[in-house]
C-alpha cells in the first residue's frame, strides 16, 4: 500500500514552487528590499506591514507576531491542513506526480482534501447540468438579466435538476460516499435519509481565494419550492461565511493593482458589475459584511495608507440603509477610505446594466460618496430639522459620527458640512463635536490596576504576599539587540550569510564565522550557519534556521528575514563579502591583543617569546591581506 511521500518529491515540489505566488494569492505584496517583498500579516491585525516573505529563501517571517516558515507550513497554517495534503496540492498546482514509499504513513484520502474534491466534482456537475433542457428555466432567467452563454461560463454557473438524489447518484459513482458530500454541505438529512441539498436551482460556486470550490449558493426558480429565495451551502470545516467572498477569486489581482474594491448585495451584481468593467467587485455570501471580511479583503488590497477606496453599494430601502450603518460600525477597520454609492432610483447593479447599460453601472461607481456623509445624511433624516428641537436631536445624533473620523484633518470639513445640512452656527457644531470626542475617549478609559492584577481579580487579604509568578523566558529579536560595534556587525554578518550565503566565498564564509560571537543569541545562530554542510544548496539557509536551538530560533528567521541594506543582488553580495571580510579582521585583532599581552610576560629571548613574536609577524601579514581586500 502507498505510504508517505518521498522526500525528494518534497523537496522537488518546494524548490519548484515560488512562495510568493503562494502567499501572493491571500497577501498583497511589495519591495521591501532585495529579494524581499512584504505585506499585511495573514496571521494577526495590523495596520501597518510588518510580514516580509524572501521568494530566493523559500522562507516568510512577521516580525509583529512570529510567525515563520516555508510554503508548506504557510498552508498548514492557512488552510489547516495535513502535511501531507499541503504537499499534494503544490505538487497538483504545477502538475507534478507524487511517488510514495512503501511501509509508510497512507496518504489521507479524507478530510478536507476530500471535501474540495467533492465540491469541485459538484460544480462540474451543475455546469454540464445548466445546457440540458430541464435547466431553461434556468437560462431564461439568466438571460432575462442580462447574463449570456459566456457570462455564465466565466463565473461557472450552473443548474442542480429538481430529483431528491440527481447529485449524489452522480458523486458517489465517482468514488465520494455519502458521508463526505454531507459533510461538504452537499447533502441534508431528512426522516427518510439523505437528499441533494440544492434541488430546481441556480448554482454559483462559491470559491475561496485560492480559486478552490468551497460552497455554492443557490436561487430558487420553481413556483412550488418552498425554501428561501437564496440558499447557501452550510458551515463546514472548509466553508466559513463569515471569511468567504463570493467573486474575490476573480477580482484579487485588480484589488491588490488598484487598491480599490466595490462591495455589492448579490451573485448577480457582482457579475455585472465584472461585465460592466468593475472588476474589483465582490459580495458576501448570505451573511452581513463584517470585520472577518475586511481582514480578508485588507490583506488583499495592501491596505496600509489612506489611499485605497472601499465603495459599498446599498440598496436605498430600510433593510439597505440598516446594512450601511453596519458597515460604518467596522469602517474604521479600514485604512483606506470608504465611500457609498447608491442608484437615485434604487436600481441595483444588476438592474441597473439590465435597464442602462454598462455605462451606467460606471457611473454610479464614479457618483459615490463618502461614508461619513452618507452616515451623516442618515441619522438627520430621523428628525425634523424645521423645528428647534428636531435641529437640537439632530445635532446630538450625528456629532459622534464626525468625532469618530480617524483623520483629524477632515474633522474641520464634516463639521462644516453638518453645520450646513442642521442650518446651525459652525461654533455650535464644533463645540457639540468636541464634547462627543471626550466622551467617547472617557467611556473607553478604565481605573488604574496593579500590573500583576487582572479585571474583577479579588484583593489579597493583608499581610498575604503575592503568588510566585514564573519568570517568562525573553526572546531576543533583532529590535531587542544592543547597539554596540560588536554586535552590529555580528547581527549585520549573519544577516548576509543567510541571505546572500549561495553568493559568497565557502572559506571565507567558514572563517569568518568559525571563533564564538560575543553576544550569546547571536553566537547561537552563528553555530547553525557554520554548521551548514551547502550554502549552495537551495533552502540551507531555511533548514539552519530550523537547527537554532531555543530560545534564538525566532531571531534567526528574523536575520533570514530582514531588509538587507543594499541597491540590487551584487551589491548585496559586495556588501556581504565585505563584511566577512572585516569579522576576520576584527578575529585577527582580537588574537594580536592576546599575542601581545602574552609576549610581555615571557623573557623576550625565550623560545616561546620568540614563537609568539613569529607568530604576530605573521597575523600582520595576513591582517594587511584581509585589509587590502576590504580597501580594494
Amino acid at each position: 500500500m502507498a505510504g508517505r511521500i518521498a522526500q525528494a518529491d518534497i523537496d522537488e515540489v518546494k524548490a519548484r514552487t515560488n512562495i510568493a505566488d503562494v502567499i501572493g494569492e491571500r497577501v498583497a505584496l511589495k519591495s521591501a528590499g532585495v529579494g524581499s517583498l512584504k505585506g499585511l500579516c495573514p496571521f494577526h491585525d495590523e495596520r501597518s506591514p510588518s510580514f516580509h516573505v524572501r521568494p530566493q529563501v523559500g522562507f516568510y517571517h512577521c516580525f509583529g507576531c512570529g510567525e515563520s516558515g516555508d510554503v508548506y507550513s504557510f498552508l498548514r497554517k492557512m488552510d489547516h491542513l495535513s502535511f501531507t495534503e499541503a504537499v499534494e496540492r503544490l505538487a497538483g498546482r504545477i502538475g507534478y506526480t507524487l511517488h510514495y514509499e512503501e511501509g509508510g504513513t497512507a496518504p489521507e484520502n479524507s478530510g478536507r482534501s476530500r471535501l474540495y474534491a467533492a465540491n469541485a466534482a459538484a460544480a462540474e456537475y451543475f455546469r454540464a447540468q445548466l445546457s440540458t433542457p430541464e435547466a431553461d428555466i434556468g437560462r431564461r432567467f439568466l438571460g432575462e438579466r442580462g447574463f449570456d452563454a459566456a457570462a455564465a461560463a466565466h463565473f461557472g454557473v450552473g443548474f442542480a435538476p429538481k430529483g431528491w438524489s440527481n447529485l449524489s447518484d452522480a458523486l458517489t459513482a465517482q468514488g465520494f460516499t455519502i458521508a463526505e458530500l454531507s459533510a461538504a454541505g452537499l447533502l441534508s438529512q431528512g426522516q427518510r435519509g439523505t437528499y441533494d441539498r440544492f434541488r430546481g436551482r441556480l448554482i454559483w460556486p462559491i470559491r475561496d481565494i485560492t480559486s478552490q470550490v468551497v460552497g455554492f449558493g443557490a436561487r430558487r426558480l420553481l413556483e412550488d419550492d418552498q425554501g428561501p429565495k437564496y440558499l447557501n451551502t452550510p458551515e463546514t470545516p472548509i466553508y466559513r461565511k463569515s471569511q468567504v467572498l463570493y467573486g474575490l477569486d476573480l477580482a484579487k489581482r485588480d484589488i491588490s493593482r488598484e487598491h480599490r474594491v466595490v462591495v455589492v448585495e448579490g451573485y448577480t451584481d457582482v457579475m455585472a458589475c465584472h461585465l460592466a468593467g468593475i472588476t474589483t467587485a465582490i459580495a458576501t455570501c448570505g451573511t452581513a459584511f463584517g470585520s472577518e471580511h475586511i481582514t480578508v479583503l485588507r490583506r488583499v488590497m495592501g491596505d496600509d495608507s489612506s489611499g485605497g477606496e472601499v465603495v459599498f453599494t446599498f440598496d436605498p430601502d430600510a433593510a439597505g440603509q440598516k446594512a450601511a450603518l453596519r458597515a460604518f460600525a467596522d469602517e474604521k477597520r479600514f485604512s483606506a477610505q470608504t465611500y457609498v454609492a447608491v442608484a437615485p432610483d434604487g436600481l441595483d447593479p444588476c438592474d441597473l446594466r439590465l435597464a442602462r447599460g454598462d455605462d451606467a453601472v460606471r457611473a454610479l461607481m464614479s457618483a459615490k460618496s463618502p461614508m461619513f456623509e452618507f452616515v451623516i445624511d442618515q441619522r438627520l433624516g430621523q428628525y425634523d430639522l424645521a423645528t428647534v428641537e428636531g435641529r437640537a436631536a439632530a445635532l446630538r445624533a450625528a456629532a459622534p459620527v464626525v468625532a469618530d473620523i480617524r483623520d483629524p484633518s477632515l474633522r474641520p470639513g464634516y463639521t462644516r458640512v453638518l453645520a450646513r445640512r442642521i442650518g446651525l452656527d459652525i461654533e455650535e457644531v464644533s463645540a457639540a463635536v468636541s464634547r462627543a470626542s471626550r466622551s467617547r475617549d472617557a467611556g473607553g478609559s478604565s481605573p488604574r490596576r496593579g500590573r500583576d492584577e487582572a479585571p474583577g481579580s479579588p484583593q489579597r487579604p493583608p499581610g498575604e504576599s503575592a503568588p510566585a509568578v514564573a519568570t517568562p523566558v525573553l526572546v531576543p529579536t533583532i529590535a531587542s539587540l544592543p547597539r554596540t560595534r560588536d554586535v552590529v556587525i555580528e547581527r549585520d554578518a549573519l544577516m548576509a550569510a543567510l541571505q546572500f550565503g549561495h553568493r559568497l566565498d565557502d572559506a571565507t564564509v567558514r572563517r569568518a564565522l568559525g571563533a564564538p560571537f560575543r553576544h550569546p543569541a547571536l553566537d547561537a545562530v552563528r553555530a547553525a550557519v557554520v554548521d551548514a554542510p551547502d550554502y549552495t544548496r537551495a533552502g540551507w539557509a531555511v533548514a539552519a534556521v530550523d537547527t537554532i536551538r531555543e530560545p534564538y530560533r525566532a531571531l534567526g528567521s528574523e536575520l533570514l528575514m530582514a531588509a538587507f541594506p543594499a541597491l540590487g543582488e551584487t551589491d548585496a553580495a559586495a556588501s556581504a563579502s565585505d563584511l566577512m571580510r572585516r569579522l576576520i579582521v576584527r578575529g585577527i585583532d582580537s588574537e594580536k591583543a592576546d599575542l601581545v599581552r602574552a609576549v610581555q610576560r615571557v623573557p623576550p629571548e625565550s623560545d616561546e617569546g620568540r614563537r609568539i613574536r613569529l607568530h604576530l609577524r605573521e597575523l600582520d601579514i595576513e591582517r594587511q591581506r584581509w585589509t587590502g581586500e576590504i580597501e580594494r
